[in-house]
C-alpha cells in the first residue's frame, strides 16, 4: 500500500535523522526536502551569485539538476551530501527558498518523487504544501538551546553561540517569508523532541505510523 508520511519543524529539530531512522526501520524511502533547497543555495554560492536577487537565482534554475538518492543529495550529478551543511550554505537555503519560482520546481519535484510507494518527506511546508493529503502529519520541535547543541556536534569546529544565533534568524526567516512559511498543518501532530531521545523519538513516529496504517 502507498502511505506517505511528512514531518515539518524548524533547523535542529531532528527531522532528516528521524526521518532516516525511521525508514531503514520500516523500509520507507526517505527525501529530505531541505537538502534540496540546500543544494539550490550552494549552486548559487558557488557560481559567485548574489543570492539576495531573487532575478538571478531565477535565471539559474534550468542549469541546475538535483536527485535525492539512497539519503544522498546530487547536484548536477556530484554527491554534495557533506558539502551543504555549512552554516553559509544554511543561509543562502533560508534565502532561496523564500523565493516563488525556486519554490515552486522543487515543489513539484518532490511530489512526483513521492509518488506509488511508502515516503517521508521532512522540511518546512510539507505538511500544507507538498503533501497535503499525506497519511501522518508531524510537526518536530525542540528549545533553540537544544537545537543549536545538535547542530554544532555535526559541525564541531563551528562556534555554538554563532550557531545559536543563526538558527534564531533562519526561524525568523522561515516563519515569516511569503513563499511557503514554516508552520504547522493544522492536523499535524505536534513532537517536542528537546528532552527526547533520538530512539525515543524514532519510536513515537514508529507508533503514530503504525496506528495509521492498521
Amino acid at each position: 500500500m502507498d502511505f506517505t508520511v511528512a514531518i515539518d519543524g524548524p533547523a535542529g529539530s531532528g527531522k532528516s535523522t528521524i526521518s532516516k531512522i525511521v525508514c531503514s526501520k520500516l523500509g520507507f524511502t526517505h527525501i529530505d526536502t531541505g537538502a534540496m533547497y540546500r543544494a539550490v543555495g550552494l549552486f548559487a554560492l558557488n557560481k559567485k551569485i548574489d543570492i539576495n536577487d531573487e532575478e538571478k537565482i531565477n535565471s539559474i534554475l534550468d542549469d541546475i539538476e538535483i536527485k535525492y538518492v539512497e539519503g544522498k543529495i546530487y547536484l548536477n550529478g556530484n554527491d554534495v551530501s557533506g558539502l551543504i551543511r555549512t552554516p553559509e550554505v544554511s543561509a543562502a537555503a533560508s534565502k532561496v527558498s523564500s523565493y516563488k519560482l525556486v519554490r515552486e520546481k522543487l515543489v513539484y519535484l518532490q511530489q512526483q518523487a513521492s509518488k506509488d510507494g511508502k515516503y517521508i518527506l521532512d522540511g518546512r511546508d510539507i505538511g500544507y504544501k507538498v503533501l497535503p493529503n499525506a497519511n501522518l502529519k508531524v510537526f518536530l520541535t525542540a528549545s533553540i538551546d537544544c537545537r543549536a547543541e545538535r547542530r554544532f556536534k555535526e559541525l564541531p569546529n563551528a562556534n555554538l553561540d554563532e550557531i545559536r544565533e543563526q538558527i534564531k534568524v533562519r526561524d525568523h526567516n522561515d516563519s515569516t517569508r511569503k513563499e511557503s512559511p514554516l508552520k504547522m498543518a493544522d492536523d499535524a501532530i505536534l513532537v517536542d523532541t528537546t528532552e527526547m531521545t533520538i530512539d525515543e523519538v524514532a519510536n513515537k513516529i514508529i507508533e503514530l505510523i503504525n496506528e495509521r496504517m492498521c
